[in-house]
């Protein structure tokens, strides 16, 4: 294996080590999206908690039962795969089938009972081996800790070959939308060309026609 394969899955592990954990703010009628690039068939997990507002102490304090998140998810063709309400902490788990940018879009589930106050928002989206709890497969398969490190590595594996594949992919994407481009400004160069080449002998003609009316060839 060469020193570029080999840095190619070195980077490619780092990414599977890496999760999105963030939290952001978001008012009554706030939406806010999230673009996740996905492979195919690939588990995803998004943990979430929504903390509301409190003015007498300038904090965020746990949120009322009432309260809820309406979350979406659309596939890369805008087909929705997951559309529903949740609670003000939960765990929504959902499977790509088809390879690419994922939105994930979340909204409160009211525009009223927050009198104008704002939520606050955790996020950790998990994608891929990171979504197992190996924990519950320890415990359903009763696995020893070495055929627990196998499965991890064979799970790891998994993923970086569908991360492999899904590169591919976006590479023949790419390359389609490359010869597209250069077909279409071969075509329109050629169009210009035949457009200044009818203009140019319309003017010939017109000039001589002109020139001969006025006697002057």
């Amino acid at each position: 294996m060469d020193k570029f394969s080999i840095f190619s899955v070195i980077f490619l592990i780092s990414l599977l080590e890496f999760t999105n954990g963030l939290y952001f703010h978001i008012g009554e009628t706030e939406r806010k999206c999230f673009i996740e690039e996905i492979p195919d068939e690939t588990n995803v997990i998004v943990n979430y908690k929504v903390e509301l507002y409190d003015p007498r102490s300038g904090g965020f304090m746990p949120s009322s039962p009432g309260i809820g998140m309406h979350v979406e998810v659309r596939d890369p063709d805008d087909k929705i795969i997951l559309s529903r309400v949740y609670s003000s902490e939960g765990r929504i788990s959902f499977t790509s089938h088809t390879p690419g940018e994922h939105v994930i879009c979340m909204y409160s589930n009211s525009t009223a009972w927050f009198s104008g106050s704002q939520l606050r928002v955790h996020l950790d989206i998990q994608v891929g081996e990171h979504a197992v709890n190996y924990g519950d497969v320890v415990q359903k398969e009763k696995l020893s800790e070495l055929q627990l490190r196998i499965r991890q590595l064979l799970d790891q594996v998994e993923q970086i070959t569908k991360e492999q594949n899904y590169q591919r992919y976006r590479e023949e994407r790419f390359r389609q939308t490359s010869e597209s481009t250069n077909s279409r400004v071969l075509w329109w160069s050629v169009t210009q060309t035949a457009v200044l080449i009818v203009m140019g002998a319309w003017q010939m003609k017109h000039l001589k026609s002109f020139f001969e009316a006025k006697k002057l060839v």
